[in-house]
């Protein structure tokens, strides 16, 4: 059986994966739910400290998290890191700052080194997978990964909410933020992606799961009215309000830092309109970003994300696009190639 997408949304915890073919009903089409490669390399990482060996990185940039953890566990061991300058990127985005970690720029694997490839994407996984169940890779791929931006001498977490900013007062239109054609430079991440994937459609995650959040059928009889769109993700929870087609603002946080309360005063400041960038970059968030023309009220909220639980006694109304949880990113995907 020949699919014509693979759609994946690549988080902290998992890569969340949908098999499309055209025709098919949706909730019958194949679907995994599988570690990230973070948790991956990261496994692979701690193996190699388990076992007191050195480790040479190569690859791409991907994303951190799990991987980066390892790696500063396996250095604090006594043991030696060697990386690829384009890998070690994954760890920041200042080389120097990498090699203050104590990791050992090269290109070339030394020969007591167990050998970790970096990447979000493992396609040949992927053919593995499916193969097992008698299909083939698919013609298309879309994929969605976080793409704080390349900020090498500064936080990028002020780079990522530069960037929203400049989304929402530029018309705040989602789909403008899928990818089919050139990536812009600053998302160094989702061009390596596309270096192992040349073809691939991409975008970032909060991009994807706006789009699936409104995918719902719920969902989209509100957005006349307005709609607060929270994905309260594993690592980040972000927050959008959402009229029509129109993003008018929006704000991320670090999910481990937030409680029942906590979600709920942000949530409150950000319906009325009061919500600053700055007092939520202070917490250790990523920021927020709102027009002028956003205005109160937005009190129809929906949410999403594999740590929704968080927001159960809120009664916020849980969005399952086609009948899926997990997918809200993958559905996302697809609205946004056209697909759905």
């Amino acid at each position: 059986m020949s699919a014509d997408a693979l759609a994946i949304d690549v988080g902290s915890g998992t890569q969340d994966v949908l098999v499309f073919t055209p025709g098919q009903n949706l909730e019958n089409c194949p679907k995994l739910v599988v570690p990230s490669r973070t948790q991956i390399v990261g496994r692979q990482i701690r193996q190699a400290t388990g076992a007191g060996k050195n480790i040479f990185l190569h690859g791409e940039v991907m994303g951190g998290g799990a991987c980066g953890l390892a790696l500063r566990q396996h250095l604090k061991a006594g043991l030696k890191a060697y990386a690829t300058p384009r890998a070690a990127l994954t760890f920041h985005d200042s080389l120097a700052q990498v090699e203050a970690m104590g990791v050992i720029l090269t290109e070339q694997p030394p020969a007591d080194a167990i050998s970790v490839w970096l990447g979000d994407i493992d396609p040949a996984a992927f053919h593995q997978a499916l193969a097992a169940f008698g299909m083939s890779l698919p013609q298309r791929w879309a994929v969605a990964v976080q793409d704080h931006g390349f900020s090498p001498d500064a936080s990028n977490r002020l780079l990522r909410f530069r960037l929203w900013e400049k989304f929402v007062l530029s018309g705040g239109d989602l789909r403008s933020l899928v990818y089919d054609a050139e990536i812009p430079e600053v998302f160094t991440r989702m061009r390596a992606v596309r270096t192992v994937l040349p073809d691939a459609v991409l975008a970032d995650t909060g991009t994807a799961a706006l789009l699936g959040v409104i995918a719902d059928p719920l969902v989209r009889p509100r957005l006349s009215e307005g709609v607060l769109a929270v994905n309260i993700g594993n690592s980040h929870t972000l927050a959008a309000a959402i009229r029509g087609g129109r993003v008018y603002g929006l704000f991320e946080q670090h999910t481990g830092v937030l409680d029942l309360s906590a979600l709920q005063a942000l949530i409150t400041r950000f319906q009325r309109a009061e919500l600053q960038n700055e007092e939520v970059f202070a917490q250790g968030g990523h920021g927020a970003a709102l027009h002028p023309q956003m205005g109160a009220g937005w009190e129809f909220v929906v949410v999403t994300g594999p740590r929704r639980s968080l927001a159960k006694p809120l009664g916020w109304y849980e969005a399952a696009p086609y009948g899926d949880m997990m997918l809200t990113g993958c559905f996302g995907l697809l609205a946004g190639l056209g697909l759905l």
